[in-house]
């Protein structure tokens, strides 16, 4: 029975591969996509939860990893490290990159990104780096530099550690107005999520193992 709920999807009693999807809100937008692209393919599932800054995802990836043996692990983060706020406001709508601070400073991703990773290999599960989707202009609390910034270094240190990179960044940055949610906002229309989706399916696909046996 196939089963798919707002955080993630499970197949009851499954020997097909395993696949864990971290990210932030975009990558809830896309996983629905992806578990429909990878139906019969593997059994897909992704954190229960926003995966905000990579600070954060440090802090809580042991849990999101749980007891499960992954076979693959997709993951993301960026958009909530250099985004700005301004604690003057209020929380709920305190972005804001004229006045505010950077929540993560590029040097502490770096070095946030290499934890993540070297715990991440330590589950021996085929890793998949989605970099940070397009910033488009008048965005009120990011730069379109800094997305830029954030995924060369993101790049470098993937390939140190030889994970698979999507290029989710120059797909996105080629989308009409139509495939975002709204102007001037990171987020996607369903259309813009299962473009996305496609891309980041492959990416899985391509990283799964050929056979995988697993004890019923």
């Amino acid at each position: 029975m196939f089963a798919v709920s707002a955080s993630q999807a499970v197949y009851a009693g499954s020997a097909l591969p395993k696949v864990l999807i971290i990210g932030d809100s975009i990558s809830e937008g896309y996983t629905p996509h992806v578990v429909a692209l990878l139906r019969g393919e593997a059994e897909v599932s992704r954190i229960p939860e926003n995966g905000e800054t990579s600070a954060y995802g440090l802090e809580h990836m042991d849990d999101w990893l749980g007891s499960t043996r992954w076979d693959v692990i997709s993951f993301n983060f960026g958009q909530w490290d250099f985004c700005y706020h301004n604690p003057a406001l209020p929380e709920s709508n305190d972005r804001d990159k004229v006045h505010g601070s950077i929540a993560i400073s590029l040097d502490q991703y770096k070095a946030n990104l290499e934890k993540i990773v070297e715990r991440l290999q330590k589950t021996h599960a085929h890793l998949v780096w989605e970099n940070t989707t397009f910033v488009p202009e008048g965005e009120s609390g990011r730069n379109v530099e800094d997305a830029i910034r954030y995924n060369q270094a993101a790049q470098k240190i993937m390939q140190q550690h030889g994970v698979a990179v999507v290029d989710l960044y120059d797909l996105t940055k080629g989308f009409e107005p139509g495939l975002f949610k709204r102007p001037h906002n990171v987020h996607y229309s369903d259309e813009g999520y299962q473009k996305i989706a496609v891309a980041v399916a492959q990416g899985i696909r391509q990283s799964l193992p050929a056979s995988v046996h697993r004890s019923p």
